[in-house]
């Protein structure tokens, strides 16, 4: 029934590769089916204006996409300013990495979480938060490493899938032809632990029940169990 073949509640093939760029702190290439981002870490010893004095540190993101990263070319955000989808995007992604970071652990310094996709094939938003979070990670560690802080402020894995209704059915982790025709579609954000951080589900041609948001939310924590496990090997 799926256009890829794939049965209702599999997965796209997930690789995490660390260590990508030279310079960052923490940096990774996600692979979600077609779907490629690459994902940096940067470490500032500065917090914003509003945090000066707290003691708190803050995690922040920007988001973007190659011009073709799509099947047709798209002009340089930099170039005419940031979409709305974009700074919705990048928002999401400071958000749901923040909410499995103790800021007063991390001090006052800023990590700026870079994530841009190289290919777009559907979910590029949870591919860039569970790339993200791999990157975080690693940032992180160097921090620990260093004896720049003693405690780890990573208190969960954080990971992304998306789902929906295609074809009538509850499918998980859409890529982009049945993203585009799908009569629901969401994005789930949880923890390794399978708490939530945030849902967005909208209905694009149909509603949905309560039985089948249900049925979303139950695959949305297979698909996060997989991607946590691929973030435990890619840091291994």
């Amino acid at each position: 029934m799926r256009p890829s073949g794939r049965d209702l509640s599999e997965m796209r093939p997930i690789s995490i590769e660390t260590g990508v760029t030279r310079h960052a702190e923490g940096s990774c290439m996600i692979r979600c089916g077609d779907t490629h981002v690459l994902c940096t870490a940067t470490l500032e010893e500065r917090v914003p204006p509003f945090l000066k004095g707290s003691g708190q540190g803050w995690v922040t993101a920007e988001y973007g996409m190659l011009p073709r990263a799509t099947h047709t070319r798209g002009r340089r955000e930099a170039k005419n300013g940031q979409s709305g989808r974009t700074q919705e995007i990048q928002r999401l992604i400071g958000r749901s990495l923040r909410a499995a970071v103790d800021r007063n652990a991390l001090g006052e310094r800023q990590i700026t979480v870079d994530c841009d996709v190289i290919q777009a094939d559907g979910g590029t938003r949870c591919a860039a938060i569970t790339g993200g979070w791999v990157a975080l990670k690693l940032a992180i560690n160097k921090l620990i490493k260093a004896g720049s802080i003693v405690t780890d402020p990573i208190t969960e894995h954080v990971a992304a899938v998306s789902c929906g209704l295609y074809a009538g059915q509850v499918v998980l982790d859409l890529d982009y032809p049945e993203d585009s025709e799908a009569g629901v579609d969401g994005n789930f954000i949880l923890t390794g632990t399978k708490r939530l951080i945030e849902v967005q589900m909208s209905g694009e041609s149909t509603t949905f029940s309560r039985q089948q948001m249900d049925g979303l939310l139950d695959l949305a924590e297979k698909g996060v169990d997989e991607l946590v496990a691929a973030q435990k090997a890619a840091l291994a």
